[in-house]
């Protein structure tokens, strides 16, 4: 029996239980996501057993509240809610209620019982349990009357295996795939809106992610490369500890400035930023590429610009916001919480030497000579050999 006198915390699992024989892959790196993620709210043991991950504290000095708003960022959780066990028997069930809730129910006017009986050797089926507890209540609180269509107030009893857990509406969690259930993929990470939100929502497809930013002293500041460390931060709650390969990218630019057409300087940048991408994925053992691109939302982002971009590199790119328009990467932002820094006025490298008239549709045969007239095997190992890793914790 478990602990009958902690709160602890369901957490329920989302499409996991959809991966037949796979599913236990999956349940045990949840398992493992959750237990690290919930470490540095106390000691707490994780257990699983009917879709749902059981997170009780094992002592009193647990933060509830900060475990609470750490299960909701964990991918492959779509909902968490903070219950209380008790004995499975309807008139203990009702007393918990009572005393764990007499305060919810002095505010109501309303209320309904809702019963899962996820336990079928309990000898009442869910309606029975929630009209044996729902009287009970109002006897207590005589005052709230039951309302099973729009009430103030709705408790929640699961009968499970070893208790019954009594509990208010569970939060919405991050849904999606565990992180490192998915591959591992190199994001491309600049300072500006799309691209943490493109890392994110590869992250919640069980993606585990490493990042590569390129930095352009004196061109961009130290505070430009603070910013994208901070937006770093700001996604481990959802990925975990993130490793950054912060590339210098001044050279290259230059020498594209000095030496190919104007229209042509944003089109060539990308197509480097995207060799030297391939290659620390390789590195690592990446299996794709991330990117924050949007069909038509610059002049690099067209159809044609995409297409000569993703022509240097053999693995394949994902784009998770090229369908998406601004309002509704601004939406994501704000929700996961990158907004903010990403506003912040310190430019990154995509800005700098911006062509006055840029190529919407290059032609990759001119572009590819146009950057014939780079060493572009010399640059590349030059900025490779120039890498500073930066490992963005929690």
């Amino acid at each position: 029996m478990e602990n009958q006198t902690r709160e602890i915390l369901l957490l329920k699992l989302g499409e996991v239980v959809l991966k037949g024989l796979n599913r236990r892959r999956f349940e045990d790196k949840l398992m493992a996501n959750a237990a690290r993620r919930l470490r540095k709210c106390g000691r707490f043991q994780i257990s699983i057993r009917q879709s749902t991950i059981y997170a009780e504290p094992l002592d009193d000095n647990c933060d509830m509240d900060a475990a609470y708003q750490a299960a909701r960022q964990i991918f492959g959780i779509v909902r968490v809610a903070r219950a209380c066990p008790c004995e499975k028997d309807t008139e203990k069930i009702a007393l918990a209620i009572k005393n764990m809730l007499s305060g919810e129910f002095q505010k109501a006017r309303s209320f309904k019982v809702e019963t899962k009986r996820a336990d079928k050797n309990f000898y009442l089926n869910s309606i029975e349990i929630s009209r044996d507890v729902g009287g009970r209540l109002s006897d207590f609180f005589p005052a709230v009357k039951v309302d099973v269509h729009d009430p103030d107030l709705t408790v929640y009893i699961e009968i499970r295996e070893k208790a019954a857990y009594i509990h208010l509406p569970a939060a919405v969690g991050a849904g999606g795939l565990p992180v490192g259930t998915g591959g591992r993929a190199l994001s491309l990470l600049s300072g500006g809106l799309d691209s943490p939100v493109a890392s994110y929502m590869l992250a919640r497809r069980g993606v585990e992610l490493e990042m590569i930013h390129f930095a352009s002293p004196p061109y961009t500041s130290e505070q430009a490369r603070e910013k994208v460390l901070n937006l770093a931060k700001i996604l481990t709650p959802y990925c975990g500890r993130l490793p950054v390969h912060v590339m210098p990218f001044t050279h290259i630019q230059e020498e594209i400035r000095r030496n190919c057409p104007e229209e042509f300087f944003t089109i060539i940048m990308r197509r480097f930023m995207m060799r030297l991408a391939e290659q620390v994925a390789s590195q690592i053992h990446a299996k794709a590429l991330i990117t924050g691109e949007s069909l038509g939302q610059v002049a690099s982002q067209t159809m044609d610009a995409l297409r000569v971009t993703e022509d240097v590199v053999n693995l394949p790119v994902f784009r998770p916001l090229i369908g998406m328009d601004k309002i509704e990467i601004i939406k994501i932002s704000r929700q996961i919480g990158t907004y903010e820094t990403s506003i912040l006025p310190y430019e990154d490298c995509c800005t700098v030497f911006t062509p006055r008239r840029p190529a919407t549709r290059p032609d990759l045969n001119q572009v590819r000579e146009a950057e014939s007239k780079l060493n572009i095997e010399n640059l590349c190992a030059e900025s490779l050999s120039g890498a500073e890793p930066v490992t963005v914790k929690f």
